[in-house]
């Protein structure tokens, strides 16, 4: 914590990896969908794994102007079928099954402190995912997850993917409050160097395994951040206080 406590009015959330753990649920359900399927040949962690990592070069088409604005849904789409071969899966799937899977990112299990952190946080402050998922994605994952959100903020409404200055500025814009009564809660350091850029509040939550027990980046919070802390618990430990001060 930089000292600094500004009153803090909206929380906003980075989802994927900060509130639920996307790789250890989709491992969990595309497994269990082999098993079902009679598919145990496939490498599914490996696959979750490649499909992760087309998520930023998705972005960036979008971002860069290479293609028009795209919304997530449609990107894991294509992200999944360009996989399949490489995975021995090409014509083995039907394509309400590939559909399936690719829902599978409205079904991503919390992190244990995610939903207990998140019902203390709901009574002093205004919550709202600020990410990179649709809005179907976001209140289909919502209501799977129990996340007490109070709007759905986020890339789609800004057609931008951050960190594209417009997903932050649009959040800040529609909330009608300033900068620095928005507080980005994310696992990311880029994420909230972006947000802390636009004179947003900034806190770190600590997810060391949201890549797996190799994860190498994000592993301790790189700046000064307004907040660092291990679990939403500890943030609601710390924001209550700030709140009742305020």
């Amino acid at each position: 914590m930089n000292g600094e406590i500004r009153p803090i009015k909206a929380l906003v959330f980075d989802v994927f990896g900060t509130l639920v753990d996307w790789r250890g649920s989709l491992i969990r359900e595309c497994q269990h969908f082999g098993r079902e399927r009679g598919l145990d040949d496939v490498n599914w962690t490996g696959l979750v794994d490649a499909w992760r990592g087309r998520y930023q070069p998705s972005l960036e088409e979008v971002r860069a102007g290479r293609r028009s604005w795209t919304v997530l849904d449609d990107l894991h789409h294509e992200s999944l079928l360009a996989l399949l071969p490489g995975f021995g899966l090409e014509g083995r799937l039907s394509a309400a099954e590939i559909d399936w899977l690719v829902r599978g990112w409205h079904r991503l299990d919390p992190w244990p402190d995610t939903v207990p952190g998140l019902r203390r946080l709901h009574t002093p402050f205004l919550l709202a995912p600020l990410s990179n998922g649709n809005v179907a994605l976001m209140a289909n994952l919502a209501r799977h997850a129990r996340l007490p959100w109070d709007c759905v903020l986020g890339a789609e409404l800004a057609r931008h993917y951050k960190p594209d200055p417009e997903v932050y500025l649009t959040a800040i814009e529609l909330l009608r409050l300033t900068p620095g009564e928005v507080m980005l809660v994310a696992a990311h350091n880029y994420d909230l160097r972006h947000a802390r850029s636009h004179g947003m509040s900034t806190a770190f939550v600590r997810r060391p395994t949201e890549y797996g027990p190799e994860q190498a980046a994000d592993l301790e919070a790189e700046e000064d951040w307004d907040y660092v802390v291990e679990s939403l618990e500890e943030l609601a430990d710390a924001l209550t206080g700030s709140a009742r001060s305020a």
